[in-house]
């Protein structure tokens, strides 16, 4: 991406150097001006600042940076010769796009390295696999949370005294008590991630929400009352929405740029993994006899086994270094120069990213006073209005494509099908380990097959394997045939989700907002998926009860296939796209998009299954009208999809 031109970059955030828009030449867009010189100076500056971010050292001579490496140094205060150097060069590495073959002065050591970051990027210091070993932990802490209660709600409902399957009131008890960690993720555990990351740091936060989790797990196993346990799993909320957001952020801070996507995926594997080691713990703790008069010693066994993971979070996190980027964000320079030594091989790779992060770290805080509340840009300006929407879909439908209502009541659902207690926590196990074992190839399908083509070939999957698992309740109980097809339909269900609609959503709305406003677009990502987990959990049981399971399936099957529908005219596909490219796809007018969504469709349809040669409909993009600056994106040729989480 970097510029051929030897200037700095002058006057603010990249300049008054911009070229002139095309004009479109079929489509009359009264919101975006078509020129420059139209174009209002917030909209102006909000495009220069996307385009800065996406390269910030662009048109920096190599001497340029060398000097800015050396400034760095020296304003807050590195004064080591080697310290110097490392910066010196790793400014210049940095400003040329990471390609250090044209960098003189490197040592064949530092050359090796950073050529091994390009052919083995999983070859990295033991204190950077330290923290994925910490996040891959809270990962399986959240999974814990969420399925121990699945194999424990079966005795303690009974307990408590709301097992009468015919009564509505305790059919929303019972959802009401699963749904609250999730209730309390939605309204306040989620919103308290950024205040506690300010004041505890990234490692701080991750230690204080396993510690909240830890003894929530703790609580809930010494509760006697469906109020008790509410509390309890309420104040498990406290932990689970804030490690949500921050062990993410926790991880890409402190990896190396090739390695960050590769991360984004691990939660979600290490997720279904935790959820997979819930339904071990329940089948592990089932057969527990209730002794020295402890009622209930088996639930209260598998709802506090959760804390075990956390407790090892607790007593490892702060063995890792702090995110160098947050030190950064409390002019600790020093201290993140001290954190990132041990995150790389080589001084100069430390140089280079931490020099590069503060850079975007000063540019970002540039793009804050730039225009109108960044709240009301989600509306007012298009390219993020359709991004938002596309983010939202996607987050709305992980959790009414249905799967958390298998997650959070499969043994229920196998004991209604006619399992008995045992084998129903077996049966959930293994829906846990096809959960985990499918989230593997996702690692491959997500960066080749691509987002949207994996979301429209997952979601009639699973309305089918809904559909059939549904119908299957209506085959007499007596048959084989009954439970076999309910877990049939349950396990293929989880084949088409685990590499579908498991992954994507977090992977595309990471990517899917322009960098100003990430932040705030991926809190309402995070509190979207929160928030409808908790409907689908606290309605299930009266769902259930008031239709069936066949039409309580069937509910969430009819979703799926709306899902389809609103992936094909809403979300467009941002697999290796650029950032210019990404702004082209979301600068698209709904309706151009809706139309090509439509006219997709029929190819599909005549193309696949009438067999018929037909030319395929061409993707629309607004590609012209988003050439910002001179010095930006039409340098840009790496589709690197990493480079943007």
């Amino acid at each position: 991406m970097a510029s051929n031109s030897g200037d700095p970059p002058k006057d603010g955030i990249l300049g008054d150097k911009t070229e002139k828009l095309n004009p479109p030449r079929e489509y009359d867009y009264s919101d975006v001006s078509h020129a420059e010189n139209t174009r209002d100076e917030g909209e102006r500056q909000r495009l220069e600042a996307s385009a800065k971010l996406a390269n910030p050292l662009g048109g920096l001579t190599p001497e340029q940076l060398a000097r800015r490496g050396e400034d760095f140094c020296s304003q807050h205060g590195i004064t080591g010769e080697e310290d110097i150097r490392a910066f010196r060069l790793g400014a210049m590495i940095a400003g040329n796009m990471n390609k250090y073959d044209t960098v003189d002065g490197l040592t064949e050591r530092e050359r090796e390295v950073l050529d091994r970051e390009l052919t083995h990027r999983w070859s990295n210091p033991k204190m950077l696999y330290a923290v994925i070993v910490i996040c891959s932990l809270c990962a399986a802490v959240q999974g814990m949370d969420e399925t121990v209660v699945n194999g424990a709600q079966g005795f303690y409902k009974k307990q408590f005294g709301i097992d009468d399957s015919d009564s509505q009131r305790n059919s929303w008890l019972l959802g009401l008590v699963n749904a609250a960690p999730y209730i309390c993720c939605a309204v306040a555990g989620c919103w308290l991630t950024e205040p506690m990351n300010k004041l505890f740091g990234r490692r701080g936060t991750v230690f204080v929400a396993c510690i909240i989790s830890a003894l929530a797990c703790f609580w809930q196993a010494f509760t006697n009352t469906w109020w008790h346990m509410f509390l309890a799993r309420f104040a498990l909320g406290f932990g689970i929405g804030p490690k949500s957001a921050t062990t993410p952020m926790f991880a890409a801070e402190c990896s190396p740029p090739r390695l960050r996507g590769a991360l984004v995926m691990q939660w979600q594997m290490w997720t279904a993994f935790g959820i997979m080691l819930g339904y071990v713990m329940d089948l592990a703790f089932f057969t527990v006899p209730d002794l020295s008069g402890i009622i209930g010693l088996n639930w209260r066994l598998m709802m506090g086994s959760a804390l075990i993971p956390a407790v090892f979070v607790c007593a490892m996190v702060y063995f890792t270094p702090e995110s160098p980027r947050w030190y950064l964000t409390k002019n600790r320079h020093i201290d993140a120069y001290k954190s990132i030594c041990q995150l790389r091989f080589e001084k100069v790779q430390a140089a280079r990213d931490l020099f590069y992060m503060d850079t975007l770290l000063q540019i970002e805080k540039e793009t804050m006073q730039i225009g109108q509340s960044k709240i009301k840009e989600f509306l007012t300006i298009r390219r993020n209005r359709n991004a938002m929407l596309a983010s939202e879909i996607v987050m709305f439908l992980q959790q009414f494509c249905g799967v958390n209502a298998i997650a959070y009541y499969s043994t229920e659902i196998f004991l209604q099908g006619g399992f008995s207690t045992q084998s129903a926590l077996a049966a959930s196990l293994g829906f846990g380990i096809v959960n985990f074992l499918f989230a593997l190839p996702a690692f491959y399908t997500i960066d080749t097959f691509g987002r949207r083509n994996l979301l429209l070939t997952t979601f009639p999957l699973m309305a089918v394997f809904l559909f059939f698992t549904g119908f299957s309740f209506w085959i007499p109980e007596g048959s084989i045939a009954h439970i076999a097809c309910i877990a049939l339909g349950i396990y293929l269900y989880g084949m088409v989700y685990s590499p579908g609609e498991g992954p994507v959503p977090f992977t595309y709305s990471a990517e899917a907002y322009p960098l100003y406003i990430r932040p705030i677009g991926m809190s309402l990502a995070t509190a979207t998926t929160w928030l409808f987990n908790s409907v689908i959990s606290l309605t299930w049981p009266a769902m259930v009860q008031a239709w069936t399971p066949q039409g309580a399936f069937s509910w969430y099957a009819a979703w799926n296939v709306a899902g389809f529908f609103l992936v094909l005219f809403f979300v467009p596909e941002t697999k290796e796209k650029t950032l210019e490219e990404l702004d082209a796809v979301f600068s698209v007018p709904l309706r151009r998009f809706m139309r090509y969504g439509l006219a997709q469709f029929f190819y599909f349809w005549g193309h696949y299954i009438l067999r018929r040669d037909i030319p395929a409909p061409k993707v629309p993009t607004m590609a012209e009208e988003v050439k910002y600056t001179k010095h930006q994106f039409s340098e840009e040729k790496s589709h690197d999809a990493t480079a943007r989480v």
